[in-house]
């Protein structure tokens, strides 16, 4: 008899009587395997956490490093996705198409911005053996342009193997007014900062109340927890007690702080001796040196750090206690990493507005420290420490995020199993971001499989790690792992390390390398390749093929001019005219209209009701950046913040009941603009705009309210609009945003 379930085992007769009954065995991972957390902090460095030297107070990780193991040799690929790629796949990142953010599409199959499905995540591998998927927070593994209400969804968590997602899709986002999506649609903040309100608090309650329904209902199935908090990634937010605790710690510098956490890690055993501490990278100043009032800045910008690492770790130690309580922590495999290096996009000063750095525009250092300095750390700024404050974080290696140097690749790693792991303490031998999931696999039992829902698998590049959990123990034996991320290129075999640092334009095929024993010159301090350039040759050798072998190729230095992509089919750009018809959805910066420097136009057709109508008919970016448009007082109004400084354009207008075209128009004319308001067609209002962004907020569009962090303090959000919106349409009317992109990616951000 033929039935649906091709391999039921039971016996099915003409009636129940002379039938058996069968029901599958339910899913579960061979053994007896653990839960598994994974914890991500973003541009976190070396030694930021206070088990990896550092002073700022991490006693949640400090802890959990304390009882289980912590590596001095783990690295990553030097940027955000990527390395999340590498993560949750456990293979190498450009196979995978991740070679850089995943704002990004190359046109070639190193860089799609999604993961191919030929490498399926270690969270539908787990989902397919029987564990509960779970992922909070920043997720910035999905093309963004797909990142709409629109989808598609393919890249989503959820159709990656996660049962449930809470967090930001994006690369960043505001940690009071965060962009949220829950599973696959987008949601409101359930609070305001006024409430007390922070994203990574949000991100915990969730995890924890996704394990506490787990464990009432089926406590027999284990789970897999994914949370990638938004820390310590600009913009550096937190609680105003977690950061004024710190007023005045880092006014001694960061030459200071880079001895007293070198020594610390030289005390603890983290760094050997003899250990070099690395000089100060081109462009950072000696701390004495500084301006008065560039140490005052850079000093409240390293408090804002240090305040929200510290609130980051107390929502690790919520987590941690509440697995204690449900008596799970002990057949818990808790993975705690960063994924690259500080950063290097708070430039050579810092920024209030890291969006200042991205559009080549001087802050006002004066200004900011006679006006602006209690703004930082809070929903009015967006800010980002500078190189400086960066390296300290990287204590003791060279360059930072972006570089594959130490400072970008080498990164804390901690991993507590109190089950497993008897033999506690510092781990040194060589590790990749590629080694989780192998490891994760290693400990449950699961392999992958040749072929995962109708697709041949990528063989795994990484290997357990679960062998150097034992002190007499060591990880499997690996091959090289290659780096190389804009330009910038490096290789790792058998404790040696060839490395180039990749000026932009500059010809790959003779620009230097440099050579380091890694093994005994733990920070890349003593260049050998005029020493040893056999073994120099060796190891480029080596780089190409493994660049052969994982789709590095071809290389590709291009970095802010990749933003958005081409307007190609099949994304929301393959258009000039946008038209949005309310109510929509939040619309995320990628997706939404490209108005950047460009010449455009916003009509919004609307119904008047009896009595008048007040409020945003459309509202893009934060009180950091942005745009709104609104209606108040009698006025139509345009607010065209440009990083802080606004222009206002508006008129009184005669909103009479029934229906009205109000319109706004931008139009450029050099390195200015003018921008108009108008109601029917006729102008009531313009102002010159002087200052012109060329990429706006990373937070998204609004139609009928200013619902995250309002752009203007003329109204508390989301001052919805109280008329009817029948729609509003966007007309680019100039291409000038694509070549004002590129001439800033020509310009250099002083990187040296």
């Amino acid at each position: 008899m033929t039935t649906s379930e091709p391999n039921f085992g039971g016996r099915i007769g003409r009636t129940f009587a002379d039938s058996e009954p069968w029901w599958p065995a339910p899913k579960r991972p061979p053994g007896d395997a653990p839960n598994i957390v994974m914890i991500v902090l973003d541009d976190t460095g070396f030694a930021h956490f206070g088990c990896y030297g550092s002073t700022i107070a991490t006693p949640a990780i400090d802890r959990l490093a304390d009882g289980g193991v912590r590596y001095s040799n783990f690295h990553t690929t030097a940027l955000c996705s990527p390395s999340r790629a590498c993560l949750l796949t456990g293979r190498n990142h450009h196979a995978v198409g991740m070679r850089a953010v995943s704002n990004f599409d190359s046109g070639f199959p190193n860089m799609r911005g999604g993961i191919t499905p030929r490498a399926a995540t270690i969270a539908e591998l787990l989902h397919d053996n029987g564990y509960a998927t779970f992922a909070a927070g920043k997720w910035h593994l999905a093309p963004m342009q797909e990142c709409s209400a629109a989808g598609p969804y393919d890249h989503w968590p959820l159709q990656k193997g996660f049962d449930r997602f809470y967090g930001f899709l994006q690369g960043e986002t505001d940690q009071f007014y965060p962009e949220l999506t829950e599973d696959n649609h987008h949601v409101s903040p359930p609070a305001l900062p006024e409430d007390g309100y922070h994203v990574s608090e949000d991100l915990i309650d969730h995890s924890i109340g996704w394990i506490r329904d787990l464990q009432s209902v089926r406590p027999d199935r284990p789970f897999f927890l994914y949370v990638a908090f938004g820390a310590t990634h600009a913009p550096h937010q937190a609680p105003p007690d977690f950061i004024e605790k710190y007023r005045g710690r880092f006014d001694a510098g960061w030459d200071a702080a880079r001895e007293e956490w070198f020594a610390r890690q030289l005390d603890m055993g983290l760094i050997p001796r003899g250990t070099t501490l690395a000089p100060r990278n081109p462009g950072v100043l000696p701390w004495d040196e500084l301006p008065e009032n560039g140490r005052i800045f850079a000093a409240r910008l390293q408090e804002a750090f240090a305040g929200f690492l510290e609130h980051t770790d107390a929502q690790i130690g919520r987590l941690v206690a509440f697995l204690e309580a449900q008596d799970l922590l002990d057949d818990t495999l808790l993975i705690v990493l960063s994924d690259n290096g500080a950063s290097q996009e708070g430039g050579p000063r810092g920024v209030m507005d890291e969006f200042s750095t991205f559009n080549l525009i001087r802050e006002d250092l004066d200004d900011i420290v006679a006006n602006r300095l209690d703004d930082i750390g809070t929903s009015h700024a967006h800010s980002n420490i500078p190189w400086g404050w960066a390296q300290a974080g990287n204590t003791p290696l060279k360059w930072y995020k972006q570089n594959t140097y130490g400072g970008g690749v080498r990164d804390p790693l901690v991993i507590h199993w109190p089950k497993r792991i008897k033999e506690t303490g510092i781990r040194h031998q060589f590790c990749h971001v590629t080694d989780i999931t192998p490891t994760v696999l290693d400990v449950t039992g699961i392999s992958v499989p040749e072929t995962f829902n109708g697709h041949p698998q990528i063989p795994l590049h990484g290997t357990s790690l679960a062998g150097s959990w034992d002190k007499d123990g060591s990880p499997a034996q690996r091959g090289p792992q290659y780096f190389e991320q804009f330009g910038h290129r490096g290789i790792w075999k058998d404790g040696w390390k060839a490395v180039t640092y990749h000026r932009k334009g500059d010809d790959f095929d003779t620009e230097e390398w440099a050579l380091y024993h890694l093994d005994e010159d733990f920070s890349e301090g003593h260049d050998l390749a005029a020493e040893q350039p056999e073994k120099l040759k060796e190891l480029i050798e080596a780089w190409w093929a493994e660049a052969e072998a994982n789709d590095v190729l071809p290389l590709d230095d291009r970095t802010i001019e990749l933003f958005g992509g081409t307007a190609r089919p099949g994304t929301p750009h393959d258009r000039d005219e946008y038209v949005y018809y309310h109510p929509i959805s939040h619309v995320p910066a990628d997706a939404a209209p490209r108005l950047g420097g460009r010449a455009w136009t916003i009509a919004a057709d609307v119904t008047v009701p009896e009595g008048g109508c007040e409020g945003v008919l459309y509202a893009r970016g934060s009180h950091n950046g942005g745009h709104t448009f609104f209606v108040q007082d009698g006025k139509v109004q345009f607010d065209y913040n440009a990083l802080g400084e606004h222009f206002r354009a508006a008129g009184a207008a005669d909103l009479s009941p029934g229906r009205h075209v109000i319109e706004t128009r931008f139009t450029r004319d050099g390195q200015a603009g003018r921008l108009t308001v108008a109601v029917d067609g006729n102008e009531i209002g313009a102002i010159e705009v002087t200052k012109i962004v060329r990429m706006l907020s990373s937070t998204g569009v609004d139609i009928g309210a200013d619902r995250l962090s309002p752009v203007v303090d003329d109204y508390d959000g989301p001052f919805a609009f109280t008329g009817e919106i029948h729609k509003v349409t966007f007309t680019i009317r100039s291409p000038q945003e694509r070549q004002d992109i590129e001439a800033i990616a020509r310009t250099e951000l002083a990187k040296e």
